[in-house]
């Protein structure tokens, strides 16, 4: 078994134990990336002399933090100082970070080591990571299909094995659903729990940084490190970040899961569904009760999402006009056509269809019959949350509706949007939720498990999801002394 199979936990106790360098093992995902990267186009940028500089660095320092040596990805509309950060867009193409997030600050004192930017859909609208304004990435189980989006990229960087873990942001299913179209695990914290500070805003209420990994006990690692104060984001909830890694192995005991209604995933794809419902009887093998709920507002929680996002959206891609930073369209005569042309050209379609239509919803004479009512919607979805959660231990749905989807397929963008139709409903209540790889379609493609927690619940998430990880037998899950033999 290679290093560039290993998670990272895996990596970390080799190189704290000395038994290989930092800097061997970044050779060796700049070799896998070399290898892999011209067929799965998952980076928009790679730091290999940073990153071997990094590790060369590493190796001398006496304390090591609990990530070292770990070589990771970061999604592109999240900051590192020093490096281009795109967001995937035109108008962006040039811009360089002037500090970095959160999220990054805390990896890089736990000696996470940086190796590049990844690919997304322009400022993470989408589900397919066709609307990078650069290239599209392809899902490495089979190159003809998406990763998912808009963390596409993260997605693939580490199913192909060009990084051990990576970062992705969830605004409405955003890290979930490319860790199920690629076949790893991704989690959206509690709204709240991780920092926003350094993430390029898309819908600020519902944005969140979260892990994509190799398996649980990389992704509970991960959002240990990632979490926590922060006072350079107002939303940041003050709570203590618990030991996610020993919480993970604790024993579980009974539990309850609610599942949904056959209604609401009647149409989805069959193989999914039957995927679904042998994973609820792995539930019960495990000890949990399978409770039927049903969810009234579930099927509107997906428009819902799609007044509030593109709304919030409006707003804070408002600041890109050419005045102040990023692309700026070299003719213009005047103020207002430097505006129009600078966006015009700048933005892709997805982006400015998502502008257009949060601009309509809080238009006057609008407002109260789209974003008003919109936002009553998300309190009842909330509230059937809180309900459910006062019965029961988790919510468990599948993550997609269907396997990776080839390239091209969905040209309609309502087709496009109905990927996020179980993902969307946690980003509207501030809900924990982790996509686990749970079966195979007939055609070898990846199919995900979504469970819910309730808020700051992500312990309880670790713990189930380990052992379904188990259960299920995925096969990420690397056994380290096959590598050290081969070795």
């Amino acid at each position: 078994m290679s290093l560039t199979s290993l998670g990272a936990s895996e990596i970390r106790s080799l190189v704290a134990a000395k038994e290989v360098k930092a800097e061997e093992v970044v050779r060796a995902f700049l070799e896998q990336i070399e290898r892999r990267e011209l067929e799965v186009a998952a980076f928009l940028s790679v730091e290999g002399e940073k990153a071997l500089e990094q590790a060369k660095a590493l190796d001398r320092k006496k304390d090591k933090g609990c990530l070292a040596g770990v070589p990771i990805a970061v999604k592109d509309n999240i900051l590192i100082k020093g490096m281009r950060a795109t967001c995937g867009s035109r108008i962006l193409e040039n811009y360089v970070a002037p500090y970095s997030a959160s999220a990054v600050e805390k990896l890089a004192a736990e000696d996470a080591i940086f190796i590049g930017k990844t690919n997304l859909d322009e400022f993470a609208m989408g589900s397919s990571t066709e609307n990078s304004a650069f290239f599209v990435t392809r899902n490495p189980w089979d190159l003809s299909r998406v990763p998912g989006g808009s963390s596409g990229g993260s997605a693939a960087a580490v199913a192909a094995g060009e990084a051990a873990a990576a970062l992705g942001s969830d605004t409405g299913g955003s890290v979930r659903q490319p860790a199920a179209f690629c076949g790893v695990v991704g989690l959206k914290p509690t709204y709240g729990r991780v920092s926003r500070y350094g993430l390029v805003a898309y819908a600020s209420s519902l944005d969140q940084i979260g892990p994509l990994t190799k398996t649980v006990e990389d992704c509970a690692l991960l959002t240990q490190v990632i979490s926590g104060p922060d006072g350079r984001d107002s939303t940041l909830a003050d709570r203590p970040v618990p030991d996610f890694s020993k919480e993970m192995k604790e024993k579980l005991g009974p539990f309850k899961a609610a599942h949904l209604k056959e209604k609401l995933i009647e149409k989805i794809d069959p193989e999914v569904k039957n995927i679904y419902w042998k994973t609820l009887n792995s539930l019960q093998d495990l000890g949990g009760e399978l409770i039927e709920m049903d969810f009234p507002s579930w099927e509107y929680a997906l428009p819902c999402y799609y007044i509030i996002a593109p709304s919030e959206a409006s707003s804070n891609l408002a600041r890109y006009d050419g005045v102040r930073y990023g692309y700026r369209h070299p003719e213009y005569s005047n103020l207002r056509e430097m505006y129009l042309k600078t966006r015009t050209s700048g933005f892709g379609e997805e982006v400015k269809r998502r502008i257009l239509l949060g601009t309509f919803a809080l238009s006057s004479g609008y407002y109260d019959a789209y974003y008003l009512k919109a936002g009553r919607t998300r309190q009842l979805v909330s509230r059937e949350f809180d309900r459910a959660f006062a019965e029961v231990d988790y919510i468990v749905t599948p993550t997609a509706p269907e396997p990776a989807f080839p390239v091209g397929a969905k040209k309609d963008p309502i087709a496009m949007y109905l990927s996020d139709m179980f993902t969307v409903s946690a980003n509207l209540a501030g809900c924990p939720a982790i996509s686990v790889p749970c079966g195979w379609s007939r055609e070898g493609l990846p199919v995900g498990l979504q469970v819910i927690g309730n808020h700051f619940q992500e312990g309880r998430l670790f713990q189930l999801a380990f052992l379904l990880e188990k259960k299920v037998k995925f096969g990420n899950n690397r056994n380290i002394i096959n590598w050290k033999e081969e070795r």
